[in-house]
């Protein structure tokens, strides 16, 4: 990873760079920003991932035992969905308390928060103990999630973009999305280890509870980890000289909602294709198939692992031949995939090792390069809010619904069903490429 030093503009440069450290004896490097992106990343991605194999193994017998396994694991995607609802939410409220008070004040209430909120989930009671409640607690801790969600924005993503190397943009681009992967294969290993050691009664007792208070550990190191770089007076005057800083939101909608839009939808096709090869086949095999879930989190974890190496491959690949490009072909592959893949589920443990393998190493090439395809258009002194909401209406939109919509599909039509859904998505994503090319060359 290169460790070239950041130079930064002078404040009155007009928007040209010069060569000037903001501290002689500590120039930051684009190494530096990434170490913080890829904890920050991690430590939300396992969160997410925690709760997502609670919602399939654990939530549908713990909350909702009087509903049959089916139902009872929608009624859990469904609040699943509840955090990408509350997330723009939490955006609005924590950008207001960064404008007032400060980067280091907006992150540490939204970790907090975060890890609370993880907490409540790893105590959370069942129906049979205390009845509707339990599906309250639930549904409160993971809103709280959401909202928390939205105000860990901290810019290092948008930062790293902003200075990396021009001949490097899509290496420095797919560092931020390592941390999706990172998170499934702790989060799928941690449960794998628990159901393969443990009885079914201690499981449900206690031991699927443990990945919940992982997770909160892992948020307070990823706080103190994030808090020692953003507050240090070379990170603020950064922020600073980049225009990162957070703007009024609404008109940020105004002058950005455009460049917003487009940009939540370029990504949907990746969004909806990691639902497709993380949560909802899992859903599926636990409910149609006799396979052994312990043994499909473990297929995970390992493409997972080959995920990883396809988000490097993409770095490689965008700045030999171009995000757009990339973005547009990997769309169509995934789109190839939404027609013959999902069957493979149903073809025992070949079946879904190629599903798995298959889908993580399109995931990757598609996902590497999918944060942050129209940052450039948005105006400088909007871009850290502009980014921010793009982000959160980008996993709205194409995550937030993803696991409920494709097992409703599935279990309605078949499997076949759910793959036209995924092909929704990378159309969608092709249409939005062209959009944002068209509005680029007219500007």
């Amino acid at each position: 990873m290169s460790t070239t030093p950041i130079s930064t503009p002078a404040p009155n440069a007009g928007g040209h760079r010069e060569a000037a450290y903001l501290d002689a004896d500590h120039p930051i490097s684009p190494g530096e920003i990434a170490i913080g992106v890829i904890l920050g990343r991690t430590s939300e991605f396992f969160d997410y991932f925690v709760f997502a194999i609670a919602a399939v193994l654990v939530f549908p017998a713990l909350v909702f035992p009087f509903a049959d396994p089916l139902v009872g694991t929608l009624y859990s995607f469904a609040i699943f969905a509840l955090a990408f609802i509350a997330r723009p939410v939490g955006s609005a409220i924590f950008m207001e308390i960064d404008r007032r008070h400060g980067r280091e004040v907006k992150l540490t209430i939204a970790l907090v928060l975060l890890g609370s909120a993880t907490v409540v989930m790893g105590f959370l009671p069942g129906y049979d103990q205390v009845g509707l409640l339990s599906v309250l607690i639930l549904s409160v801790a993971r809103v709280a999630q959401g909202l928390a969600l939205g105000g860990v924005w901290d810019g290092l993503a948008s930062l790293l973009s902003l200075n990396a190397p021009e001949n490097r943009r899509g290496w420095y681009a797919m560092i931020p999305q390592l941390g999706a992967p990172l998170g499934l294969i702790v989060a799928s290993l941690l449960f794998a280890y628990f159901r393969a050691t443990l009885s079914q009664s201690d499981f449900f007792e206690w031991g699927w509870r443990y990945p919940f208070f992982v997770a909160f550990a892992i948020n307070v190191v990823a706080l103190f980890a994030r808090l020692r770089m953003v507050s240090t007076p070379q990170f603020e005057r950064l922020f600073a000289s980049r225009d990162l800083q957070p703007s009024p939101l609404v008109p940020t909608l105004r002058e950005e909602g455009r460049n917003i839009v487009i940009g939540a939808f370029i990504p949907l096709a990746s969004f909806a294709m990691f639902h497709m090869v993380t949560v909802f086949p899992l859903s599926w095999v636990v409910l149609q198939t006799d396979s052994s879930p312990t043994r499909f989190l473990v297929f995970e974890s390992i493409g997972a692992a080959l995920g990883v190496l396809a988000i490097v491959a993409s770095g490689v690949l965008a700045d030999l031949y171009g995000r757009r490009a990339l973005l547009s072909v990997s769309a169509g592959a995934i789109a190839a995939f939404s027609g013959f893949a999902p069957q493979l589920l149903g073809g025992g443990t070949l079946g879904e090792i190629s599903y798995v393998v298959i889908g993580f190493l399109i995931l990757g090439i598609s996902f590497g390069q999918s944060s942050g395809a129209v940052a450039s258009n948005f105006d400088g002194h909007r871009r850290y809010t502009s980014s921010a909401l793009t982000s959160d209406i980008a996993w709205l939109l194409g995550a937030g619904f993803a696991p409920f919509v494709a097992l409703v599909l599935a279990s309605s039509f078949g499997i076949a069903a759910a793959g036209g859904y995924l092909l929704s998505g990378a159309v969608v994503t092709l249409v939005a490429l062209a959009a944002n090319r068209t509005l680029a060359s007219r500007t």
